[in-house]
């Protein structure tokens, strides 16, 4: 049976209008015979993406540098630099997106030169002073670097996402963190400088996702003494398993599951693997899923808390 979630043969008859290797416009869009309507329902099915208000791609188009700077070319004002989560998604990609972000469309981040500022539903505008260095000309866009992106997003951003963008772009290795820590000093005075503060000597490029990112600063927040990112831990099948974070000596980590890659159909595999960490490696290994990490009923600070507490008594106790 067919359900209102599943593409009917019109729906991937209209998919296939749209051109497969470029973003449109609504303009365009409509002048290929679809409706806001059709749209919407191609939304629906992931059948396409709407990264911006206006713009359209196919759902299979991969995310690469190519096809976000040309779908910021269509949306960006003349005179206008691209600036904090806009840039973050220029720089990084989907990854610098919040969880369930692709269920919203973003406002498009952009600041325009002093005595502008744009008046639209769809941007996030305004004036903003900015150095030399600040900027960068980028295939016919103006916008913020990657290290004042970075300082941006720390000082601006819920703690959550200040923390995973500070790491996010880090990861694309276009500044160290030292060079964020010397940077961070020129914010004295400015809005969410305290937490920019705070976050900076933490951030690790190493992080894999935005979700290790924001468990990691679970850690933090349960007073565990800084971890490692990407933990190795040699195993009998031939192949380190890796721990999102960790600490080596006390043979302690935690490890984020995501339903992507840690459905129902891995659970077996999943707990066989751990199975094994913990009774022949020695490890204690918290797995923490979506429900320990976000939301108003999120318990992962008082279960690594009460982890850690554990396997110290266990460390204690003679061989």
């Amino acid at each position: 049976m067919t359900g209102q979630f599943e593409p009917t043969q019109d729906d991937l008859q209209r998919a296939l209008r749209i051109p497969q290797d470029r973003p449109i416009t609504l303009t365009e869009a409509r002048d290929l015979g679809l409706s806001r309507r059709h749209l919407t329902r191609l939304l629906e099915l992931g059948l396409i993406r709407r990264p911006f208000k206006g713009v359209y791609v196919v759902g299979s188009l991969p995310d690469t540098m190519e096809l976000r700077l040309s779908i910021l070319r269509m949306v960006v004002p003349p005179d206008c630099v691209v600036t904090d989560q806009t840039a973050g998604w220029l720089w990084s990609g989907d990854r610098s997106l919040a969880p369930n972000s692709h269920l919203v469309t973003p406002a498009l981040s952009v600041y325009c030169k002093p005595g502008h500022r744009l008046r639209s539903r769809l941007t996030v505008s305004g004036e903003r002073q900015f150095s030399t260095r600040d900027l960068v000309e980028f295939h016919g866009l103006v916008v913020t670097s990657p290290l004042r992106t970075a300082c941006d997003l720390g000082r601006l951003l819920h703690r959550d996402q200040a923390f995973a963008a500070l790491d996010t772009l880090a990861a694309t290795r276009s500044f160290t963190v030292d060079e964020l820590l010397e940077e961070v000093t020129r914010f004295k005075g400015y809005r969410g400088v305290i937490q920019l503060r705070a976050f900076a000597p933490l951030t690790d490029p190493r992080s894999d996702s935005q979700s290790e990112s924001v468990l990691r600063l679970r850690w933090y927040d349960a007073g565990l003494p800084r971890p490692e990112c990407q933990v190795e831990a040699d195993t009998p099948w031939g192949i380190p398993y890796l721990m999102d974070v960790g600490r080596p000596e006390e043979r302690f980590a935690a490890e984020y599951f995501g339903e992507e890659f840690h459905g129902d159909d891995r659970a077996e595999h999943d707990e066989r693997r751990l199975g094994w960490l913990e009774e022949e490696g020695g490890w204690t290994v918290v797995v923490a899923r979506k429900h320990n990490v976000y939301g108003r009923h999120q318990d992962i600070v008082d279960i690594l808390a009460a982890s850690w507490r554990l396997a110290e008594v266990k460390r204690r106790r003679p061989a």
